[in-house]
C-alpha cells in the first residue's frame, strides 16, 4: 500500500452458507462484482477477541443468491473455517485517484474536505463526514459557526458535485444546513 492508496470496508462475513466454506456476506460497498472478484485479496480485520485468523483472505468465487452475495474464501475450505471468520470486516485498498465506475458515486474520501455552497453560491460549510446510514447515507456539513447539520445525500438536496472545483452545492432551506430564524434570533439576543 503506498501513502496515496486508502482503505475502505467492503463488506463484512455473515453465517456459512453450505459445507463447502461459503459464507453470506454483508455488502458494505456499491461494486460488489469489482470488490468481491475471483483473485481479489482482501484485508481481513477478525472481531474484537476473536482468535487469531488470517490477516488477508483470497475470493475464490463470489455469487449471488436471491439478493445475498455469497463468497468462497481460498482461506476458508470448509463450514468450520467459514464459521471462525463470522463476523469479520473486509478491507479493499484502492488509489488515492481511483473513482467508482458510476459517475455519480463518491467515495467518501473524495467527498470530505468538499466546500459546500446553496444553490445561489453562498459559503454554507465544509464536509467533515460521511455517515452511511440504513436509508441513505448522510454528508455532516461542518458550518462557519462551528454546527454540524446533517445533509441526505440524494440529488434532490445535493443537486451538484464538482470534485475539480472542490465543492459541491446543496439546496439549502431552514433547518438543513441553515438554521431556522428563530435560532438566528435566541442567538443574538444572548
Amino acid at each position: 500500500m503506498s501513502d496515496e492508496d486508502i482503505e475502505v470496508v467492503v463488506g463484512r462475513i455473515g453465517k456459512p452458507h453450505g459445507i463447502r466454506g461459503e459464507v453470506t456476506l454483508d455488502v458494505r460497498t456499491d461494486e460488489p462484482e469489482r470488490r468481491f472478484a475471483p483473485g481479489t485479496t482482501l484485508r481481513a480485520q477478525p472481531p474484537a477477541g476473536a482468535d487469531r485468523r488470517p490477516s488477508t483472505l483470497t475470493v475464490a468465487r463470489a455469487r449471488w443468491h436471491q439478493s445475498t452475495l455469497l463468497v468462497a474464501f481460498e482461506e476458508l475450505p470448509d463450514r468450520n473455517a467459514a464459521e471462525a471468520a463470522r463476523g469479520t470486516v473486509l478491507h479493499a485498498t484502492i488509489g488515492h485517484d481511483e473513482a467508482p465506475e458510476d459517475p455519480d458515486e463518491y467515495y467518501d474520501h473524495q467527498l470530505v474536505g468538499l466546500a459546500v455552497v446553496g444553490l445561489d453560491g453562498t459559503a454554507l460549510g465544509e464536509v467533515s463526514a460521511v455517515v452511511h446510514g440504513s436509508a441513505q447515507d448522510l454528508l455532516t456539513v461542518r458550518t462557519p459557526d462551528g454546527r454540524d447539520a446533517l445533509v441526505p445525500f440524494v440529488s434532490a438536496l445535493v443537486p451538484e458535485v464538482d470534485l475539480e472545483a472542490g465543492r459541491l452545492v446543496v439546496a439549502d432551506r431552514p433547518g438543513l444546513v441553515s438554521p431556522f430564524p428563530d435560532e438566528v434570533d435566541e442567538g443574538q439576543d444572548r
